[in-house]
């Protein structure tokens, strides 16, 4: 599986067309389950469409959440993500104004297909939706490492933002982790990069500091003052210099990182499934969108044993180089 990697290093270094949504060629089958078992290096992530799922693999899976139903290290037997829910889960998509839940939450609700490649790489694909008309493609790949590749492919068919702007959200649910916090390099809304240093990103409250933009994010988007997903636009005191951050749960790290050039915003909850279950999620905006235009996202995510934060550092340099070939410091 060697193509694997290699498409993976080309796909971050620019916006190559790479799932099925946008290249036909690429052969697929789909599986009588709503579910892909990935494993590699020690690592296992099922992949999930968002039906509700009750077997040995996944018991008591609640319907809606779609993406990593569970995700094990062989240094941790237990689940990352609170068991009914998810990580990585594909969960709203809104244009800032006030919408009905179904609507706000379409990824949740609208049919999902699950898509095999290889023993390595699965899709989720969602066609047109009811009510925005985005189809999107989600590509996962499990790299030699264990780390997996999370490609978004979306294709807006109609014009329904009403501002302008395409807004899309996903979310990890980390089951009871010791500690509520994310960790990132950056430094305070009013400090300069002489200032950087780890961040312990915290919220008190749902929906309150909970979005830490990037320290050049200057992007403002209307949304209606009413507008009712509290996490989405109610920023942080803080801003990070490099787009990729991790929390901890259980002496494992979970580290998310992502392109410079997909702006990504990066959210917390303290409580987002409920009392220290917090969310640990990131935003993706297509400003400006053009309908019958593709648009991609991609990040990584790496589930492995917590030493110190320079360590988790050290560890996800590689991948955070391959992402940004030309901002991340080499060493």
């Amino acid at each position: 599986m060697a193509w694997l990697l290699a498409d993976s290093v080309s796909f971050c270094a620019d916006s190559a067309s790479r799932t099925t949504l946008s290249n036909p060629a690429i052969e697929f089958y789909v599986p009588k389950k709503p579910y892909v078992v990935l494993e590699r290096a020690g690592v296992r992530a099922v992949v999930v469409d968002n039906s509700a799922v009750d077997d040995d693999v996944l018991p008591n899976h609640r319907a809606g959440y779609s993406g990593l139903a569970s995700l094990t290290h062989a240094k941790r037997a237990e689940n990352l993500f609170v068991p009914p829910y998810a990580g990585l889960n594909f969960e709203h998509t809104h244009d800032g104004t006030v919408q009905e839940r179904h609507t706000l939450f379409e990824p949740r609700k609208e049919p999902m297909q699950v898509r095999v490649i290889d023993d390595f790489t699965c899709e989720l694909y969602q066609a047109a939706t009811s009510h925005w008309k985005l189809e999107s493609c989600l590509r996962y790949g499990m790299l030699e490492d264990g780390t997996i590749e999370m490609a978004l492919e979306c294709i807006p068919r109609a014009d329904t933002f009403a501002n302008g702007y395409i807004g899309l959200f996903w979310a990890s649910y980390i089951h009871q982790p010791e500690s509520l916090d994310i960790r990132f390099k950056g430094h305070a809304v009013d400090e300069g990069r002489d200032r950087t240093r780890w961040i312990r990103g915290e919220t008190p409250a749902h929906g309150t500091l909970s979005t830490h933009l990037a320290w050049n994010d200057h992007r403002v988007f209307h949304h209606d003052d009413d507008f009712p997903l509290s996490l989405v636009f109610n920023r942080s005191n803080y801003q990070f210099r490099e787009p990729w951050y991790f929390g901890m749960s259980h002496g494992m790290a979970f580290v998310l990182m992502f392109r410079t050039m997909d702006e990504i915003r990066m959210t917390q909850s303290p409580s987002g499934a409920g009392p220290g279950n917090p969310a640990w999620d990131f935003q993706y905006f297509v400003p400006d969108y053009q309908v019958g235009q593709r648009y991609q996202m991609v990040m990584r995510a790496m589930i492995t044993p917590f030493e110190s934060a320079e360590q988790i550092e050290r560890l996800s340099l590689p991948h955070r180089q391959t992402l940004n070939p030309t901002s991340v410091n080499r060493r």
